[in-house]
């Protein structure tokens, strides 16, 4: 029995027609649910075919099926909220070629059980007031580049710890946190091919803090709604009995300056941070020669959203992650992606998803329109190079260290479309992707043979 799998929940809402004007389905206001109850959720089919393999050694054509179900309940009594969210994640006809991990299956799993303090005040600072979160929960914050509840993956990431969040009455905001990682199980392969079940298990060795001040208007007198943020990540790691580590020791302060597309004006996104630390080259118990850690991102987007019909959004974007120049020195250069989303971005993941903030230089542009309240679309092309030749390219786990097989990774183009079938209930979205492989790409060492890759899906999403 495929538990929670939503599949003929799906089928049978897409089989319902639904009057017009009819509010949207809702467990609560179906079942008459006491107000201190609430209890919403959503249930996701997917499937995905992938044509031409760009990792390393790849050979064949993918496909995957994909069913995620998140159930959330929360018991709000006041100044206490109790929450507890279940997911489901699970996958069906991969074969030994799919890049199957346990980002993609988790079968049933607390996703979230904490305890939520609501609308503390804050005697010494006027005008705030505060939320803590303790437990097992999700984290987004700001952009989401640094750390993120995703959306698209099959598999959401959870912490547990104590989350701090405080609102200004000027809409300023203010997060800190101190969580560990949640490790997903299973995590062997021939366990994530059969859905079996097995409890996700914290992270203890290690730890993830965060400071984040997000300031409202911040520019008035340059334009109106530019946000300010200031923040600083750290994340400090040892081995556990149960869990090797490369014993990172990060600190990474940085900024954001923000200003949110709106029709008949032009927005900015400029997320930048540098990374110092030190760390191991591997997670190996054998490994205990320390490398200092220096790196940097930039992410820049410049867009105007026109007053026209469909409301078209054009950006130009850039994606700057640094790379290790010399593989056989003392430092470690890589800007590596730890926490953070990187599909809004870059590009359509799961079993595609070839780009990634780590070694990346990648300038391009967006498009995006809106013909309608229920339909939504957007096209997005990246020219990718490695921003060192001699590292790696991480999602496809190839690497050159002479530097010979240049820098080019290729040309990336990603569009996805999606519709309200039922207004708030039910949406179904397509999406394709399509590679050409470059210099890199083509004549690094264990490269695939193919020349292209072309990845596709469709989705539909049951949320009630």
């Amino acid at each position: 029995m495929r538990i929670f799998s939503g599949f003929w929940v799906v089928a049978v809402l897409c089989a319902t027609p639904q009057a017009s004007g009819e509010p949207a389905f809702r467990i609560n206001s179906h079942f008459d649910l006491p107000s201190e109850i609430s209890i919403s959720g959503e249930t996701r089919a997917r499937y995905e075919v992938l044509n031409g393999q760009f990792r390393a050694n790849g050979t064949g054509d993918d496909q995957l099926l994909l069913f995620r179900t998140l159930i959330h309940a929360k018991w709000d009594t006041g100044p206490v909220t109790l929450g507890f969210e279940l997911q489901d994640s699970r996958t069906y006809q991969g074969d030994s070629g799919t890049p199957l991990s346990n980002s993609i299956t988790n079968p049933l799993d607390f996703l979230q059980a904490y305890v939520k303090f609501d609308d503390l005040k804050l005697d010494a600072i006027p005008d705030w007031k505060a939320d803590l979160k303790l437990g097992r929960q999700t984290v987004s914050v700001g952009s989401k580049r640094h750390i993120e509840r995703v959306d698209f993956a099959n598999v959401i990431k959870s912490y547990t710890g104590a989350y701090l969040t405080a609102h200004h009455s000027d809409k300023s905001e203010f997060h800190a946190f101190l969580v560990v990682p949640t490790a997903r199980f299973p995590n062997q392969s021939d366990e994530l091919f059969d859905n079996v079940l097995s409890g996700d298990e914290e992270q203890w060795g290690r730890q993830i803090w965060a400071l984040h001040y997000r300031r409202a208007n911040a520019f008035e007198s340059l334009a109106s709604d530019i946000w300010l943020e200031l923040f600083a990540y750290g994340l400090e790691e040892e081995d556990t009995d149960t869990f090797q580590t490369p014993d990172r020791s990060y600190f990474e302060p940085g900024f954001r300056i923000f200003r949110k597309p709106k029709v008949g004006q032009w927005d900015i996104d400029l997320d930048a941070a540098l990374r110092t630390g030190t760390r191991y080259a591997t997670s190996a118990a054998t490994d205990t020669q320390s490398l200092s850690v220096s790196a940097e991102m930039v992410f820049l987007a410049l867009g105007f959203t026109f007053q026209t019909r469909w409301s078209p959004r054009f950006a130009f974007e850039y994606y700057y992650a640094s790379g290790d120049d010399d593989p056989n020195d003392l430092s470690f250069d890589q800007h590596e992606r730890l926490f953070g989303s990187r599909r809004s971005d870059l590009n359509n993941t799961s079993i595609h998803g070839p780009l990634t903030p780590a070694n990346l230089n990648a300038p391009g542009f967006r498009m995006e329109i809106k013909p309608s309240e229920r339909l939504d679309a957007r096209l997005y092309y990246h020219a990718a190079h490695l921003a060192s030749k001699k590292d790696s390219w991480v999602i496809a786990k190839l690497r050159d260290p002479t530097g010979q097989s240049g820098s080019f990774i290729g040309h990336t183009i990603d569009a996805r479309a999606r519709y309200w079938i039922i207004p708030d209930s039910l949406r179904a979205e397509v999406g394709a992707s399509f590679f050409i492989h470059g210099e890199f790409a083509k004549t690094a060492p264990s490269a695939p043979d193919a020349d292209q890759t072309f990845f596709s899906y469709a989705q539909l999403t049951f949320a009630f």
